[in-house]
């Protein structure tokens, strides 16, 4: 499976959540280094409901980037 991630600029740091997977977030210095933990984050939110005996959603978020015209 294939989740969406949004990693968004913080003031010192970046962030990072999965918009399918509520309360799957994740944080690092670098853009590199949120990616790695919220890929980190999703398996291990994953092996949870596993555990637990919870369906795993399915991917639904599409995103995209579009053009916009200078203000």
């Amino acid at each position: 499976m294939r989740y969406a991630i949004v990693i968004e600029k913080a003031a010192d740091n970046y962030s990072a959540y999965v918009p399918d997977l509520p309360g799957c977030v994740a944080t690092g210095s670098t853009f590199e280094e949120a990616a790695e933990q919220i890929r980190e984050a999703i398996a291990f939110h994953l092996d949870g409901l596993r555990e637990d005996g919870l369906p795993l959603p399915t991917p639904k978020t599409i995103s995209a980037t579009v053009p916009v015209a200078a203000a």
